[in-house]
């Protein structure tokens, strides 16, 4: 069907369009990698207005968490643990999930579900889910406790923490 030299020019082509891509390669390095410079050396260098190690931002985080608690709205909190608890737990009693059941976990102990094997780590913060742990533990779960099978990456909103909260309060409490 092809003779001899239209194989020729095929391999020839595919072989010139790799070499036009190698050298594309190494002219856009050469470009914007500013020309000369080994790899790793900087171009150039942005000059930033120093600070001193003595001060320290202040981050404003915003009212205490009992105070927001004290208000906190537990149908709010219901939706937000559908959304962000909800695919790993339970609020049924005795029914486990990928994590255990939060069926009264407001005042439970830690570990406290038989069935369930717990990593340990929560054991060595705290000993009583009080609603301060809670908030601790959902706000950087790996944070809070070390070596946790929770691979939550945390909720980052105070308030939501504090309508979660609020509603696993009022199940089996």
């Amino acid at each position: 069907m092809f003779d001899t030299m239209i194989w020729t020019k095929i391999v020839g082509g595919v072989c010139g369009a790799f070499l036009v891509f190698l050298l594309g390669g190494w002219a856009a390095e050469v470009i914007y990698a500013g020309g000369g410079h080994g790899a790793g050396e900087q171009a150039y260098v942005i000059e930033v207005a120093s600070t001193d190690a003595g001060t320290q931002e202040v981050v404003d985080e915003g009212p205490p968490f009992a105070d927001l608690f004290a208000v906190a709205d537990a149908a709010a909190g219901e939706a937000t643990f559908g959304r962000a608890c909800g695919g790993c737990h339970k609020v049924e009693d005795g029914v486990n999930g990928t994590g255990p059941s939060l069926y009264g976990v407001v005042g439970r102990p830690v570990d406290s579900i038989a069935d369930f094997a717990y990593s340990g780590a929560l054991e060595l913060v705290t000993d009583v889910w009080t609603p301060e742990h809670i908030n601790m533990l959902i706000t950087n779960p790996k944070q809070y406790a070390p070596g946790t099978k929770m691979t939550y990456n945390g909720m980052r909103s105070a308030q939501d923490r504090a309508n979660v909260i609020a509603y696993l309060a009022s199940v089996g409490g």
